[in-house]
């Protein structure tokens, strides 16, 4: 017989949600403790020695520093050196691709640590992570050979540099306020970022649960996730997830954690749904999100350029890493 409505949401919905609030609402307000005190920045600290072996001015180093506290920045740093000639087209594009890792370091602390992984679980959310480090990793490492082949000093012009004041365009320096207002205001940005997500994190996590306990979703997918399965080996209940994932990564997550808890997906699998869900993410994402972004900051010449190389790269890397994940 199947359970009452109420007492789902009140052993099942209840308890998930308010432990992933806690875990939000802690890790949003530590992640933002490590950015006012500038912890950030030490680990962003490894970018300056890419750009020797991909050719690139030292003065990308920190634009590269830059985007691990703040992308906007970070990019906007190498608009205004393009702007002035320093790097021409082909050197942006390769300072833009070894950005990648370091944009991915600031997502570790502001949405993977204190959100994504209290969703997945410890051992679910590290491997995504871990996966996903690795892709973005793997595209950096990408941007450094592609300027060791391809960017001279033609490339480049030092001169140029005369007309640019890189520190006005920094991460806006040292925070001076005393520690007691940076805890604080930590916390108060740890309690505004649950309050957004929360309400969206309890419908679909009470719609997944009831869902999942009323209706027998791999039957009711079950046709649609045929090739799917045929060509993944991933269990049809993948398809809702990877349709809602495509759409919003934290409410994929959210569809995702019931079948991780009763078995239907491995860690192993459960991350290459994720992967698949990015991939179908990226049309939705490049609207909603990379031509506004990209075109503000280069206009839409290049910033077509900046999106057909990030959207390239990153698709090739998930697709090589999701190949290696469900060959294991």
């Amino acid at each position: 017989m199947d359970p009452a409505v109420s007492s789902v949401l009140v052993g099942e919905v209840l308890p998930r949600v308010a432990t992933v609030a806690v875990a939000i609402a802690g890790g949003v307000a530590f992640a933002n403790a490590l950015v006012a005190f500038g912890v950030i920045r030490y680990i962003a600290a490894l970018s300056k020695p890419l750009t020797g072996p991909a050719n690139l001015p030292d003065e990308v180093g920190g634009a590269i520093l830059t985007t691990a506290a703040s992308t906007t920045a970070g990019y906007g740093m190498l608009a205004e050196y393009r702007d002035s000639g320093l790097l021409d087209d082909r050197a942006t594009l390769v300072a833009v691709t070894i950005n990648t890792f370091f944009g991915f370091v600031q997502h570790i602390f502001t949405f993977y640590a204190p959100v994504l992984i209290p969703i997945l679980g410890l051992r679910v959310g590290l491997l995504y992570v871990g996966t996903r480090a690795g892709i973005s990793l793997a595209i950096t490492a990408t941007g450094v050979f592609a300027g060791a082949v391809l960017l001279s000093d033609r490339n480049i012009t030092p001169e140029a540099m005369s007309e640019v004041d890189p520190e006005a365009r920094a991460d806006g320096g040292d925070d001076a306020r005393p520690p007691g207002e940076k805890l604080l205001d930590a916390g108060r940005g740890g309690l505004e970022k649950t309050r957004e997500i929360l309400p969206r994190l309890a419908v679909v996590y009470t719609l997944v649960v009831l869902g999942t306990t009323y209706y027998d979703l791999e039957a009711l997918t079950g046709g649609a996730a045929d090739p799917l399965a045929a060509l993944t080996g991933l269990p049809s209940a993948a398809v809702p997830v990877i349709v809602v994932y495509a759409f919003d990564t934290t409410s994929g997550a959210v569809t995702l954690a019931p079948f991780v808890q009763d078995g239907t997906f491995t860690a192993r699998t459960a991350v290459s749904a994720m992967l698949v869900g990015g991939i179908v993410s990226f049309t939705v994402s490049t609207f909603k999100r990379s031509i506004p972004f990209q075109y503000g900051i280069w206009g839409a010449e290049f910033g077509t350029k900046v999106i057909a190389v990030n959207t390239s790269l990153k698709i090739l890397w998930i697709a090589i890493a999701l190949v290696g994940l469900l060959a294991l």
